[in-house]
């Protein structure tokens, strides 16, 4: 019972000890690159100026943003874990280029479609355009039917008799 009661009381010292050990060391803030930065921020965009990237804007808000994003890497996240975090934070907003998921997928569809729709009435306009000149100069002899109705009979009788 003593040595049972004394392989516990050693357990209880080591095992806490070998837990609170870091199995994978995690490199300094200090060896983050501005370049490894700059790689996920170019893909961001500042949540609080308008269309400026992340990684060109000069605010002091930016700055911090950037420092947050050097320590997630020194902390070992990943590149979508850290844009996932701002996405959380301040919307998809924040991402150059928007999730294809949800709403976001007319930005994808809607551009290709409506170019190529317009090239195809393009091309309609412009054979529309194209035939009635093909058509009048394939058969330049051909008169317009004559329309017989009074008022042109009568005016033509009239002509005829001034001359």
């Amino acid at each position: 019972m003593l040595a049972l009661l004394a392989v516990m009381l050693v357990s209880l010292v080591v095992v806490p000890n070998a837990l609170a050990q870091d199995p994978t060391p995690q490199p300094p803030v200090d060896e983050i690159t501005d370049d490894q930065v700059n790689a996920i921020a170019e893909d961001m965009y500042c949540p609080v100026c308008e269309n400026i990237p992340l990684d060109v804007c000069g605010t002091v808000a930016c700055q911090q943003w950037r420092d947050e994003i050097r320590l997630n890497l020194a902390e070992g996240l990943t590149e979508e874990e850290i844009q996932d975090l701002f996405v959380t934070r301040y919307g998809d907003r924040v991402l150059a280029e928007p999730p294809r998921r949800g709403f976001n997928w007319l930005i994808y569809i809607v551009p290709p479609v409506v170019i190529a729709l317009a090239a195809f009435l393009l091309y309609r306009g412009l054979r529309s355009w194209r035939k009635p000149l093909t058509q009048a100069a394939a058969s330049p002899e051909e008169e317009p039917p004559a329309v017989e109705d009074e008022y042109t009979s009568r005016l033509e009788a009239e002509l005829k008799n001034r001359t």
